[in-house]
């Protein structure tokens, strides 16, 4: 998020050097719209926040529990994948029935997945901010 930011913000301040001559005053601007989109970021950031615990304290399963149920198949996809597919396998052969069964493509998943526990941008941006240690 915060490099998306930058991406945008340094246009627009690289094209002050063209329409302001005063040094100051163009770091000043600068210094201001690149606060703007930070404290728009983080405005956006709360608005979700209250919209998640908003769902979180609804007794409807609609509302409520579509996080529960999306974690819950990226869990059982993950240990399908990792767990019982190889122990399956494993013992199948044991058995003598040598058979390919099918992995699940967890590349479209794990963006997800690792999106619901938080493991994406928020941690860099934790850092950046000096928030974490």
């Amino acid at each position: 998020m915060i490099n998306l930011l930058g991406s945008l913000v340094q246009p627009v301040t690289g094209l002050l050097d063209k329409f302001i001559e005063d040094k100051d005053q163009k770091n000043q601007l600068a210094h201001e719209i690149s606060t703007m989109a930070e404290r728009h970021a983080q405005e956006l950031a709360k608005g979700q926040l209250e919209i998640n615990k908003a769902e979180a304290q609804s007794r409807n399963v609609f509302v409520a529990g579509w996080r529960p149920f999306i974690g819950w198949v990226c869990g059982v996809a993950m240990a399908y994948n990792y767990v019982v597919q190889p122990i399956l396998i494993f013992t199948l052969a044991q058995f003598d029935y040598l058979v390919a069964l099918p992995a699940l493509d967890l590349g479209e998943m794990m963006p997800v997945l690792m999106g619901m526990l938080g493991l994406g941008s928020l941690r860099s941006f934790e850092k950046y901010k000096g928030i974490a240690k």
